[in-house]
């Protein structure tokens, strides 16, 4: 996450700050169990006879100018601690025995403080010759951001965009009207692709658009449903008196549904607890699908091997609910049929969107 300018940003108050954000994250998971999100809301149509042989299904996906094993990648997630540089080596090990990309958490800490580092360049250093994206908020600078490239060798950076959990924050950095600028300082300065991320609140329409006038590339629409920073900072402050904004924002699903043309290319993450959401999002648009806490958990109770053992699970799963929808490719799910209900029809409803045309798209295969 970003790093503001107000009191405890001491190495040791970040550091610990960073432990803190992953043991609430994992308590509000233990505590919640798997919840109920949008993507509930997106219903495929079944059609018997579509299948495919599992033999034909390919998972490659084109992701900007790569080419990715599958259209699934590690979302960054936490790094400038102890703790958290054995997640990363963790993730690291994972990502390189599936051959899926990783991102670091927020750099900030490493650029502030070089002693935290090789919590976050582990993630190369386990991964030499693997898809690595380094990450730093949006307020940051050109200088920063190719520091922070340099730092992990990284094929392309992040920015996160997180103005509702800086809100709550204790410490939160809000200079929320200089981030535009800066992002289009860094996308002119940094000699890889810029996919910039929310952390839970989703990319509107409106926010695609303006990003892509900035000459970001990729955006990741990192919608509500999965971690909730608001809620995670909200437990951090003494009075905890920034309840009601738990939720706030757009699910990833209503993101991939209004994103508006031209705009970057989508990536979609915030609340993917299955193969199965993965496929709804590819469905609706993403050309790949990033997930955090689920990883997270499996990290930090079984370990690398653990992790390796469960995005294997994942990738079989695709290839299986790929074979089932008829869809040899990632790109083929654009022709899957698609129904929207509860509250993602009243979204679609609400903003225009034809969400009769989404029923109908297979009418356009051949067989």
């Amino acid at each position: 996450m970003t790093e503001g300018p107000l009191e405890g940003r001491g190495p040791s108050a970040r550091s610990a700050r960073k432990d803190e954000h992953v043991q609430l994250v994992l308590a509000g998971r233990r505590e919640a169990g798997p919840r109920p999100n949008d993507f509930d809301d997106v219903e495929l149509v079944h059609h018997a006879l579509d299948g495919v042989d599992p033999a034909r299904v390919r998972l490659e996906a084109a992701v900007g100018p790569w080419r990715w094993a599958a259209p699934l990648y590690v979302n960054g997630m936490t790094g400038g601690s102890e703790a958290t540089g054995r997640i990363n080596r963790a993730l690291a090990i994972a990502a390189r025995e599936t051959g899926i990309p990783v991102a670091s958490g927020s750099m900030s800490a490493a650029l502030d403080d070089p002693s935290t580092l090789p919590t976050f360049r582990v993630l190369r250093d386990e991964n030499p010759d693997g898809f690595v994206l380094a990450n730093l908020g949006a307020d940051r600078t050109p200088d920063d951001a190719l520091r922070a490239v340099e730092a992990l060798e990284a094929n392309a950076l992040q920015l996160h965009l997180n103005a509702a959990q800086e809100t709550v924050m204790p410490e939160g950095s809000r200079g929320f009207d200089t981030w535009a600028a800066s992002i289009e300082a860094i996308c002119e300065e940094v000699p890889v692709p810029v996919v910039v991320k929310e952390v839970g609140s989703g990319l509107s329409a409106r926010t695609l658009t303006r990003l892509h006038g900035l000459g970001v590339q990729l955006a990741d629409v990192s919608g509500r449903g999965g971690t909730d920073f608001v809620g995670v900072e909200n437990a951090r402050r003494a009075g905890r008196d920034f309840g009601y904004l738990a939720g706030w924002g757009q699910s990833a699903v209503c993101c991939l549904l209004d994103a508006p043309t031209p705009a970057p290319e989508l990536l979609a993450s915030g609340g993917v607890r299955s193969p199965l959401d993965v496929v709804r999002a590819l469905a609706l648009g993403a050309r790949a699908v990033g997930v955090a806490g689920t990883f997270l958990a499996v990290v930090v109770d079984g370990g690398a091997e653990a992790a390796v053992a469960e995005i294997r699970r994942w990738q079989e799963h695709l290839v299986a609910l790929l074979s089932l929808l008829g869809a040899p490719t990632p790109a083929d799910l654009a022709t899957v049929d698609v129904l929207l209900l509860g509250r993602v029809l009243e979204f679609a409803t609400l903003r225009g969107i034809d969400a009769g045309a989404l029923t109908r798209r297979s009418d356009a295969r051949s067989f």
